[in-house]
């Protein structure tokens, strides 16, 4: 639901080497009632497969504060880079940071593995602020991934046409310029980013080259690697208030090593 939308306000061409829903001829703005279709099924499929379920309400709840979630980190995506009105005074580290955990790693990452721990019994409230703590983390990598493949990574690989450039997006790479440039270096930012221009973004992917950006995401990937490693290791397998349910360290460290050094 999230991924149709979302194309159609970004103006996405491609998503997993097909055309964009909202793209096909037969379908158009249709495609945003569709959107509405596809999260009525949710509930729809919630409340077929666990009405009686005693976690029941707890699933239908955490659905709803996870769309908030994510339509909040959406909201603050648009109105901080919107497409047509560049202005990288407004962009941070910190601000992509909020972005991408609000907008990504809730849906992604946190919301499938509590769905899991509700349907399993955990009732212990520590034992869901644990798993937010490591994925949560892990969700923000994921998406640095994501900006990284979208300007280095072919569309045979990402099954997509990257476009965060010329499309003015809050992406880790042009942050991470911003934190480096000079005062030459910021204004080949400010003059070529968000430019519906093939030279234009060459000379923003030319910037990132001078600045080191590249060697900085492999820095950022191994520090996050171990930096989640050394979360997932605090986890207390023995340790549950929930009759003998606890969290599994191996869900965790699936979840990471799915995503380490991914090309796609």
């Amino acid at each position: 639901m999230f991924l149709v939308s979302d194309d159609i306000m970004d103006s996405s061409i491609t998503r997993r080497s097909q055309p964009c829903w909202y793209r096909l001829p037969s379908v158009g703005m249709i495609a945003i009632n569709d959107a509405f279709l596809l999260e009525a099924a949710i509930y729809f499929l919630v409340r077929k497969h666990f009405r009686q379920h005693p976690a029941y309400v707890d699933l239908l709840e955490i659905f709803h504060e996870t769309t908030f979630q994510t339509e909040v980190g959406q909201l603050i995506d648009l109105i901080t880079a919107p497409e047509d009105v560049v202005d990288l005074n407004k962009f941070s580290l910190a601000k992509h940071q909020k972005i991408v955990v609000y907008k990504t790693a809730y849906y992604s990452f946190y919301l499938p593995v509590a769905l899991a721990m509700h349907l399993v019994g955990i009732k212990d409230a520590q034992a869901y602020e644990k798993a937010k703590e490591i994925l949560i983390p892990l969700g923000e990598y994921f998406q640095v991934q994501d900006d990284y493949l979208d300007c280095y990574g072919t569309p045979e690989q990402i099954g997509k046409i990257g476009t965060d450039i010329v499309d003015n997006k809050c992406s880790w790479l042009i942050n991470t310029a911003l934190a480096l440039a000079g005062p030459e270096d910021r204004k080949v930012l400010d003059e070529n980013y968000g430019k519906k221009d093939a030279e234009a973004e060459q000379r923003i992917k030319d910037a990132y080259v001078k600045l080191g950006v590249e060697a900085r995401y492999k820095a950022y990937e191994e520090e996050s690697y171990k930096r989640v490693c050394a979360l997932i290791e605090q986890v207390n397998e023995s340790s549950s208030a929930s009759g003998g349910v606890g969290l599994k360290r191996e869900v965790f460290y699936s979840f990471l090593h799915k995503i380490y050094r991914r090309t796609k």
